[in-house]
């Protein structure tokens, strides 16, 4: 009997410590939905994965020495330049010739491609290419990756990147023009990696392509001085279930008349497998958006012929992984009929840039990957624009019956609610508890599409609550709530 309730004592023990459990919330941090951290309970709510919108080929190839374009990086705003900068990989027309431009923008739509007089295309210095060195050659002249570290105090390092299609050499710059590399060793990656800076830890982040258990993976590494560089042993990689995915997916594409077909097709050969990696820091979460590539059929001479389609993933540590949204596509081909470059070959942003209350997704879309019989004239790759509504990637929806989420309990930190919320003919309300449950202020209700509305309180205030432990209960009718915060 002792141990009877001995037994008992400790599960209510271990009751109260998880009703009492804490999940931090900081100040000005938007609580997204891709995942159930910081939910306890949800009724009467779906959640949805939205894909960004299309806005066309913003920096196309219009220059004679421009065959395709592709990128590997985000845009980087240079606060001292008040531009943004962006590193192309490009194709010449000239078989085998290759290398890294540079374009700039003060919008982020209109692009320009300053000569930079640094590397010779036949003959001629009057173009954009950027060169570490004048005399190398594709690929060893390859800068596939650059971010910018505005937090760096040696101004001569601001702008970070990686030198060579096969392993990468870190180089440093003032201004993203003029590199030079570091006496550090090489890291390990073959034709593909990718790069970004999460600022709130001063970390950069590096995807590095290795092989996995289905081919093309790509292994996590990280660095805080730019020099010395460590594997956190996470690999990306594709698995069982994306083999099966792919098989449908392969189907599904060759039924739809209007996206455009790989050339070479051979159920023998199909197989999917993780291209490249973008992974980003954004409100409390590592974001990952991996382009999944499905080969179709072997080229007779070189690789596969196939296509990528891009998904989402998230992560709270780098190390677990979830697929957001069943592993549907995030951004996927655009229509044969319409001038669009991203038919095929979509290759992954490294990282959003943030615009007011829209997020901009720069990707590589390429035309075809196994050259048509008749190939066309002119430019098969340009860089691609996708823009999403700020915190926009998962949203909890209710319809004409309303439906309520619950969060776990956290220390309010600030004294104002924010909250992200499409209530175009509904409405969001939101109660403030205690952390005994208890109602200490309540909202006027929340209408229209807001996406940074404020709360105003009917009824009692956080004033008193600030510092202690609450939690929230939201719940909606005809609206889309995408995230909330405090400030």
């Amino acid at each position: 009997m002792i141990r009877h309730y001995l037994a008992l004592f400790v599960v209510l023990l271990a009751t109260v410590a998880t009703a009492q459990e804490t999940v931090p919330v900081p100040v000005g941090e938007r609580q997204l939905f891709l995942d159930d951290h910081g939910i306890a309970k949800i009724d009467g709510l779906q959640r949805t994965m939205h894909q960004p919108k299309k806005r066309g080929a913003v920096i196309e190839p219009d220059q004679p020495w421009e065959k395709a374009l592709q990128t590997r990086c985000a845009p980087a705003w240079d606060e001292a330049a008040r531009r943004y900068k962006l590193w192309l990989i490009t194709s010449t027309p000239v078989e085998g010739v290759a290398g890294t431009t540079y374009a700039e923008s003060l919008d982020g739509v209109k692009w320009t491609k300053p000569i930079l007089r640094q590397w010779k295309f036949q003959d001629s210095l009057e173009n954009n290419f950027v060169a570490v060195e004048p005399d190398s050659a594709w690929p060893a002249n390859a800068m596939e990756n650059v971010v910018y570290d505005p937090d760096d105090a040696d101004p001569q390092r601001r702008f970070k990147g990686f030198l060579g299609a096969f392993g990468r050499q870190p180089i440093v710059s003032p201004d993203g023009i003029h590199w030079k590399k570091l006496d550090v060793p090489m890291l390990p990656s073959s034709d593909e990696s990718n790069l970004s800076y999460d600022r709130q830890h001063r970390v950069c982040i590096a995807t590095l392509k290795t092989n996995g258990p289905f081919g093309r993976s790509h292994g996590i590494w990280t660095s805080k001085d730019f020099q010395t560089w460590t594997n956190t042993g996470v690999l990306i990689h594709a698995d069982e279930e994306d083999q099966r995915l792919a098989r449908a997916n392969i189907q599904t594409r060759l039924a739809d008349d209007q996206l455009q077909h790989p050339r070479y097709n051979d159920p023998a050969d199909y197989n999917a497998d993780i291209y490249n990696v973008g992974v980003f820091r954004y409100e409390g979460h590592y974001i990952a958006l991996p382009a999944v590539y499905h080969a179709t059929g072997k080229i007779p001479v070189g690789n596969t012929d196939g296509f990528h389609l891009i998904q989402l993933s998230s992560s709270r540590d780098l190390r677990t992984w979830y697929r957001v949204g069943d592993r549907r596509t995030f951004i996927g081909p655009s229509p044969v009929k319409g001038g669009a470059f991203d038919l095929t070959q979509l290759l992954p942003p490294s990282a959003p840039v943030v615009r007011d209350d829209e997020l901009w997704f720069y990707y590589t879309g390429l035309k075809y990957r196994a050259e048509p019989a008749q190939p066309e004239s002119g430019g098969i790759g340009a860089i691609c624009l996708a823009v999403l509504r700020r915190d926009g990637f998962v949203s909890l929806d209710a319809g004409v019956e309303s439906g309520t989420l619950l969060t776990k309990p956290f220390v309010l930190a600030g004294t104002t609610l924010h909250v992200n919320v499409d209530a175009k003919g509904g409405e969001l309300n939101v109660t403030v508890l205690d952390g005994d449950g208890q109602t200490v202020a309540v909202a006027e209700p929340v209408t229209g599409d807001q996406p940074r509305a404020a709360l105003r309180w009917k009824s009692g205030d956080l004033d008193s609550v600030k510092g202690t432990t609450v939690s929230l209960r939201l719940s909606l009718r005809n609206a889309q709530l995408y995230s909330f915060w405090s400030e």
